[in-house]
């Protein structure tokens, strides 16, 4: 099985980047096209490019996932959940092949990190709450 997820993973690789460089050529090209217009079109460009960029780094961090499983499956430690150490199962690796946790292992990160994050927008709600406070006694 490891050998066919390689496979199926070096396939997804290299859609990934064909993707990646058919965005950058697109994108050169448009740049070239586009050097007259007005205040609209430079902004609706701006933010097209924006766009472009967060999708790059997404595309980025999933070869990077890609890269590590292949490593994994070289190494021989695919398939084993790096939090708790038990395989992870097969259904779930056919579906998500870069996949590096089982289901509860992720659960537990993802509310942890779900938790983290409201802890961190509520201290920032504070901090304006706080300062606006400061701001009308003054």
């Amino acid at each position: 099985m490891p050998e066919e997820i390689k496979e199926l993973l070096l396939r997804m690789r290299k859609e990934l980047i064909e993707e990646v460089k058919e965005k950058t050529r697109s994108e050169s090209e448009a740049d070239r096209k586009d050097d007259v217009g007005d205040i609209y079109d430079l902004a609706t460009n701006e933010r097209d490019r924006e766009l472009n960029l967060l999708m790059s780094d997404r595309e980025r961090d999933k070869i990077n996932e890609i890269d590590g499983a292949i490593n994994r499956i070289d190494d021989g430690t695919y398939g084993t959940c790096e939090e708790c150490g038990t395989d992870i199962p097969k259904k779930r690796l056919m579906i998500m092949p870069f996949a590096r946790l089982c289901v509860t292992c992720k659960a537990e990160v993802e509310k942890t990190e779900s938790v983290e994050r409201d802890f961190k927008q509520e201290r920032e709600y504070r901090k304006l709450a706080f300062t606006a406070t400061e701001d009308e006694e003054n």
